[in-house]
């Protein structure tokens, strides 16, 4: 068996964030959004109102005992529980986050269920865990038969997509994506770190993070939900600009193009709104490079430098025939 203690303290966190656009025409308020993520009866719904509407569900567990994923083909057997969350920004965008925290080792022999529901998120493996090699293979995907946090978040996007409240007559087009994430345990005396980000290809986005053993692994979800959120947004109103064929469509159909991101989506972008201030600094680390401000700044001046372009013709008309 582990030593008493040190099997409990996790050395990696692995998380998957999907986010989407809610499939609702109308943004839900406070309100309705508290009654969306009511997941669990016995925990209230987080709702925090500045500086802008954000709501977060209370955690749900799902008990897994199965192999974790692994870049280089290692069988790794591990038991405990999975949390899962999801969060509302604005009313407008949805985000289902799958995540769990592992410890160095764990016991030769699997526990009754009781003890491993009193430490929730936490899955234990039988024996050492490999942490490179697991870290590695969630970023890379899971295989069969191996814990898949993206079949869970999914699964809690659908539970959620099924609930009355929602009429699934979204204001415009959009492609969902998924960012996968690890942190692993930053040496003695060394503060958080942002160590690599990833785009890839099919709205899949990979992140690696280094984190003291202090900071908890709802914190780590939090900082890569801000991350995925933002990265979803920037996303989106590239392709809007993509589709609006500027340059070639007339005034009425650029405006009305681009009219999706104006009304839904430029007043969104809050980086750390609600990231812990322990891991807020990262961000400087994206915005040197990829540089995702920058970049959004750029898009909304497009956007509004077309928007007046446009508009200045239909202005001209509109008195011309008075």
């Amino acid at each position: 068996m582990a030593a008493p203690g040190q099997s409990t303290r996790p050395v990696l966190v692995c998380g998957e964030v999907r986010t989407s656009l809610l499939p609702s025409f109308q943004a839900l308020d406070g309100r309705a959004a508290a009654q969306l993520l009511r997941l669990r009866a016995d925990e209230h719904v987080r709702v925090s109102e500045r500086p802008n509407l954000y709501v977060l569900s209370p955690e749900v567990l799902t008990g897994v005992d199965c192999r974790l994923p692994t870049a280089n083909g290692a069988r790794v057997r591990a038991v405990g529980t999975v949390a899962a969350r999801a969060a509302l920004t604005e009313g407008r965008v949805l985000q289902a986050t799958a995540y769990f925290s592992a410890p160095a080792t764990g016991p030769d022999l699997r526990r009754p269920w009781g003890q491993y529901l009193v430490r929730p998120g936490l899955v234990e493996p039988f024996g050492k865990l490999p942490e490179q090699a697991i870290a590695q293979g969630v970023l890379r995907g899971a295989g069969r038969g191996e814990l898949d946090l993206g079949m869970i978040a999914e699964g809690l996007l659908a539970q959620l997509l099924r609930h009355p409240l929602l009429d699934h007559k979204a204001p415009f087009k959009s492609r969902r994506t998924h960012l996968r994430w690890t942190a692993r345990r930053a040496p003695a005396g060394e503060g958080p770190a942002l160590t690599r980000f990833t785009l890839a290809e099919d709205g899949l986005r990979t992140m690696e993070l280094r984190l003291p053993e202090d900071v908890p692994a709802a914190a780590a979800a939090s900082l890569c939900e801000d991350l995925a959120l933002h990265d979803w947004l920037l996303t989106t109103v590239v392709h809007l600009l993509d589709n609006s064929r500027l340059g070639a469509a007339d005034g009425p159909s650029a405006v009305l193009a681009l009219r999706p991101a104006v009304d839904h989506l430029l007043h969104l972008w809050m980086p750390r709104a609600h990231v812990d201030r322990s891991l807020g600094h990262l961000w400087d680390e994206l915005e040197q490079e990829p540089g995702f401000t920058r970049q959004w700044r750029s898009l909304v001046q497009r956007i509004r430098d077309q928007l007046a372009v446009q508009t200045i013709p239909l202005l001209h008309q509109a008195l011309s025939t008075r």
